[in-house]
């Protein structure tokens, strides 16, 4: 396909309750869009690295200037056939994956329209619908979260994800264990702690979780691999994956059992379909993880997360989760499986509410 025009829209979307991590505190989230067009035909993309650059170095305004200065030029008027083509196009600009996720996760949603293809065929995905697990982060009090808790297994989640940081760590899992002891759980830790903290750990084994997600610093792949040989918990990396590189790395030295794919966090669905067939052929599960996207880049993780080896429960939610109103006309809603749990099945990528867009958008740029 040829690149006509590139538009980019920085949106800041209120979220209904603050998103608390190790990282800080987020009140909004601050996402990106692009809208592709070739000839008359347009489709869109979203990435999500949240306000500030602590999650990742990346941040919302970044995002959007680099992609306005850099990125979309690169593109505009060329000849794109392929997922991999654009990635080799912008392979000269160091890192910025959020930036790259951009445009590639907007080329993918174009390359379906302009094939008539469903994305998540496109992408290789042998099903139409996935399950999909609860995420709490660190609340007001342990009452707060367990009413939550109380909730999801109500509505039988097939697991719960729970934000840990220090002052919300033992006391906080000594709650929930001692409220529920069987239901699957497993911590998010943001690269909250340090090796120093191995006693730590080793502590959290008595919790019999499913696994602790990114425990240590964001660009480590040497002290995960020290960690996981010292606790029986798996290891998932999180933020240490942004390229298909690392995860080559840390196949190599046993840094994990288990990988979260972020399609912004690891430079787009390109890259995101790559991750998940090295870990497939390492023998190591994966997982779809989400950024607090609207129904836009919520609707795009589904699409990865039909695709195989993907066995965990997802981090994809409802619009309503997070949102009062989406961006998007149409909303991302769950629906309840065959088996009776809460799962995601597979649609069109919704676009837009065009109002919306205009009322949450803090700045917006125009090529071609």
């Amino acid at each position: 396909m040829r690149i006509d025009r590139i538009e980019l829209f920085h949106v800041a979307m209120p979220l209904i309750y603050p998103w608390k991590t190790a990282y800080g505190e987020d009140v909004a989230c601050h996402s990106v869009l692009c809208r592709l067009t070739s000839g008359s035909v347009h489709a869109w993309g979203e990435s999500a690295p949240l306000t500030a650059p602590c999650y990742s170095p990346e941040w919302g305004g970044g995002i959007f200037q680099c992609a306005k200065e850099w990125l979309a030029p690169a593109l505009l008027g060329r000849e794109i056939p392929s997922g991999y083509a654009l990635q080799e196009h912008l392979a000269v600009y160091k890192g910025n994956p959020f930036a790259k996720a951009l445009l590639d996760t907007a080329w993918w949603n174009l390359q379906s329209r302009l094939t008539n293809t469903p994305l998540h065929r496109l992408l290789g995905a042998t099903r139409g619908e996935v399950t999909v697990g609860a995420d709490f982060g660190v609340m007001d009090s342990f009452d707060d979260l367990l009413t939550a808790i109380d909730g999801a297994v109500a509505a039988r989640f097939p697991r719960v994800k729970l934000k840990f940081r220090p002052g919300w760590d033992i006391p906080m899992l000594t709650a929930v264990r001692k409220r529920f002891p069987d239901p699957v759980f497993h911590i998010d830790c943001n690269s909250g702690y340090r090796l120093d903290d191995l006693s730590l750990f080793q502590q959290i084994d008595e919790f019999r979780l499913a696994m602790i997600e990114q425990p240590l610093p964001h660009d480590d792949l040497l002290d995960h691999a020290q960690l996981q040989s010292k606790i029986r918990t798996p290891v998932c990396l999180d933020e240490s994956v942004t390229h298909p590189r690392h995860v080559v790395q840390a196949i190599a030295q046993k840094s994990c059992q288990y990988v979260n794919v972020k399609p912004g966090r690891v430079g787009g669905l390109t890259n995101a379909v790559k991750i998940k067939n090295l870990c497939q052929q390492a023998g190591i599960p994966s997982w779809v993880g989400g950024m607090l996207e609207s129904a836009l880049g919520a609707g795009l993780c589904v699409s990865l997360a039909m695709l195989d080896n993907f066995t965990y429960p997802a981090d994809i939610f409802p619009s309503s989760r997070f949102y009062h109103e989406d961006l998007c006309e149409r909303p991302l809603e769950l629906i309840r499986l065959a088996d009776g749990t809460p799962g995601v099945k597979a649609e069109p990528t919704p676009e837009p509410h065009s109002g919306r867009l205009e009322k949450l958008c803090v700045e917006r740029a125009r090529l071609g």
